[in-house]
């Protein structure tokens, strides 16, 4: 008996067997890396019988209410978002406490792509999530199913 290995063309969304379903989620009052792991899992597609690593099978999903998002201990103050500007002493430094005011989306994004592989197939897995800082996404055409995380 031979192992199946599905295709990626099993996954066209026009003639193929597998359909990509949506997920919403509530990010209020979660811990940020808590959420970000079952979202990555979820946009990996480890949570289907027919994952394979090389195959992006995974699902879409749309993340609302990410300026209620929590960070544990003392994060919120000594946590720093880093970057480089390009210049001669550019490096700047962000706390979260100010990124999760500003920028909400951005925290969550950063957190899963920080989850998802250093490659073209992660960035095409990175492309199926929706953040949003509201309660409100436009996505409702795709009639989402709403995902109950702990």
């Amino acid at each position: 008996m031979k192992t199946y290995m599905p295709k990626g063309t099993d996954f066209n969304e026009k003639d193929g067997s597998y359909k990509r379903k949506w997920f919403v989620v509530d990010a209020e009052g979660m811990v940020l890396g808590r959420l970000a792991t079952v979202v990555a899992s979820i946009l990996r597609g480890k949570n289907k019988p027919i994952f394979t690593p090389n195959i992006d099978a995974g699902d879409f999903v749309i993340v609302v209410n990410c300026d209620k998002i929590v960070l544990t201990g003392k994060k919120m103050e000594q946590k720093f978002y880093t970057y480089h500007t390009g210049y001669v002493g550019g490096l700047k430094q962000v706390p979260y406490s100010k990124l999760i005011k500003t920028k909400p989306e951005f925290v969550v994004q950063r957190a899963v792509k920080g989850m998802l592989p250093k490659n073209t197939l992660g960035k095409d897995m990175f492309a199926k999530l929706f953040t949003y800082a509201g309660a409100e996404h436009k996505h409702q055409a795709q009639k989402p199913e709403e995902l109950k995380l702990k």
